[in-house]
């Protein structure tokens, strides 16, 4: 039986197959509505802008909830020992990513958790609310950022993160003067890995927070020897801090 003839005996005709093929492909589906809101909302601006927003949210609960009582009022006493210091760390972590100075925490974990304890939860919450501000950065803010590094000393400093994040970042954390949220921000911003930015803010606040805790823990005291000793542990990075950055000022100057 022949398929495609004329019933007068014509020939029988058939369909090429490359007409057949390019019959056959679908036609593309307009770009609907739901498509073009993912790309705006997923777009670097709406992830900086949210990020913004979630920054400042967590500035205003701080506000809100004043944990600087902690230093007058103490713990709340349902919770005690291991268990408090681990509910602090968290607390610690969250408050450093809404811009609550360290010094104020770190004193509060020695006045509330005494020398030992109060140094383990102050630095897992470092490290805690270090990491947190870095994936924010990173995931949130670094697309929409990066391409406005044009000033010589932002692009000074992103270089220094991007080639040479370890060193860089503990140095910063050794000497005070960069505020933490800023270090943590920049580095999230640069080329920065994010195991060497850990591994250095764990490392590099070790001395810093323990000068803290111990001042903390010992303010009740203010003429025994700890105390003293980790006043001066507390002013003398900073001077240090403040005699190389003036050192070095001029490699930041260069074009």
């Amino acid at each position: 039986m022949l398929d495609a003839t004329t019933r007068s005996g014509g020939t029988a005709t058939a369909t090429p197959p490359a007409i057949a093929t390019e019959l056959a492909l679908p036609v593309p589906a307009p770009v609907g509505l739901t498509s073009r809101c993912t790309r705006v909302l997923l777009s670097p601006w709406s992830r900086l802008s949210l990020l913004v927003v979630l920054l400042a949210g967590a500035a205003s609960t701080v506000l809100l909830f004043e944990p600087q009582r902690l230093l007058s009022d103490g713990w709340p006493p349902q919770l005690g020992g291991v268990a408090a210091a681990v509910v602090f760390g968290v607390a610690y972590g969250l408050c450093t990513v809404a811009f609550v100075p360290r010094p104020l925490l770190n004193l509060a974990a020695g006045a509330l958790f005494g020398s030992q304890l109060g140094l383990a939860s102050a630095l897992a919450g470092t490290v805690l609310g270090a990491g947190i501000a870095f994936g924010l950065g990173r995931i949130l803010g670094q697309d929409a950022l990066r391409p406005l590094l044009r000033g010589r000393w932002l692009k000074a400093a992103d270089g220094q993160l991007s080639r040479h994040g370890f060193r860089s970042m503990l140095a910063a954390r050794l000497f005070p003067g960069v505020p933490f949220w800023a270090a943590n921000y920049c580095a999230a911003v640069s080329r920065m890995g994010y195991v060497p930015f850990l591994v250095a803010t764990a490392l590099g606040s070790i001395p810093n927070t323990a000068a803290y805790v111990v001042a903390g823990a010992r303010a009740s005291a203010p003429t025994s020897p700890a105390f003293l000793i980790a006043m001066a542990a507390i002013a003398l990075p900073g001077l240090a801090g403040a005699i190389m950055a003036w050192r070095k000022r001029h490699h930041l100057r260069r074009p």
